[in-house]
């Protein structure tokens, strides 16, 4: 069987080709022999094998070969009448293809950009050059720039090259709009995500498991589920709570609010409410004293759960209002300041 390239990348056989990159992306940046100058060896032997196992895997073709033939059978060409030997690209070809022709950066040196010499190591070659056909004695550390070697002008000011780092992509943004009921129950949504991989569109379903006591604003993210492009790490899909409006109840931080119109004659001499709540319950509220208008009544622990403390809830809100007969009778003005006190 030889080498199991799945193991090397740390991927399982069903691994997909964002897996294979990332796992690649990852190792291929742990083994580079210039960022391993104390083990380069050993490094460069792990960063070719990693590379080798990558090339083959995000490979359709070279993948099923291998795993039908293993490494044996892919580099004699899957076995085959008249098939030829599998030959591998270098190393350095592929890191610089995955990351860039310029490499990528790693704080003080530069890897890749020229075949994995670090510049870092040039500062202070002073008269480095001196005595080669004549040319003055040069001091690379006072140096702005180089015109005499083209393209590198100003490229080596310190030791440092311009960061050409693969960049990523800004996150994706998409509203998860919820019911009162949903954020006070929890829920688990499916949403579907369309990307594109290397040129092809892909739908995939990602699974929401809504807490209960999500507020708006909370944000849900699915690392590097974007876009996947040579050269350029993968967005992160963030989805963003927002509230539904709903019939009844508006939500202030944990507590519920609701308004309600009493008719006068139940605002003097009281009632009970009856209240459809988010959690299905239906609340029977008893309203005893005389409600007066814009007067505020508290139920607590009936508002929305407060989800940094589970067994916690906020607090029902009803903010009344009273409604008064547009018209009296005589005899009803009559009935009324025979019972009503005249006075306050």
């Amino acid at each position: 069987m030889g080498k199991n390239y799945y193991q090397i990348l740390g991927v399982s056989k069903e691994a997909d080709d964002s897996e294979l990159k990332k796992a690649y992306r990852k190792l291929a940046v742990k083994y580079h022999p210039d960022k391993n100058p104390e083990n380069k060896e050993e490094a460069e032997a792990k960063f070719k094998e990693v590379s080798e196992a990558y090339e083959v895997l995000s490979d359709p073709e070279n993948r099923k070969v291998y795993d039908k033939f293993g490494e044996d059978g892919l580099k004699k060409g899957g076995g085959g009448p008249g098939s030829s030997n599998f030959q591998f690209k270098r190393a350095e070809d592929i890191f610089a293809s995955f990351f860039g022709s310029s490499g990528f950066d790693d704080g003080d040196m530069k890897f890749g950009g020229m075949g994995g010499f670090p510049f870092g190591g040039m500062g202070g070659m002073r008269g480095g050059f001196a005595g080669m056909h004549g040319m003055p004695e040069m001091d690379f550390n006072n140096m702005g720039g180089m015109p005499s070697m083209g393209g590198m002008g100003g490229g080596m000011n310190n030791g440092r090259r311009p960061s050409t780092a693969p960049k990523k992509a800004p996150n994706i943004e998409y509203a998860l709009r919820l019911t009162l009921e949903e954020m006070y129950n929890g829920v688990t949504k499916k949403m579907k995500i369309t990307r594109k991989v290397r040129g092809k569109s892909q739908e995939e379903v990602v699974e929401i498991i809504v807490r209960a006591g999500w507020k708006k604003g909370t944000k849900i993210k699915f690392a590097e589920k974007g876009d996947e492009e040579d050269g350029i790490i993968p967005a992160d899909i963030v989805f963003i709570v927002e509230e539904k409006p709903h019939a009844v109840f508006t939500r202030e931080d944990n507590d519920l609010v609701m308004h309600r119109t009493l008719p006068l004659v139940d605002a003097l001499c009281g009632t009970t409410i009856s209240v459809q709540h988010v959690s299905g319950q239906t609340l029977e509220i008893p309203v005893r004293d005389i409600v007066q208008p814009q007067k505020i009544q508290v139920i607590s622990g009936k508002g929305m759960p407060i989800s940094k403390t589970p067994g916690s809830f906020g607090n029902l809100i009803v903010k009344y209002n009273v409604m008064f007969p547009r018209t009296l009778s005589d005899d009803q003005k009559s009935s009324l300041r025979s019972v009503l006190p005249s006075h306050s």
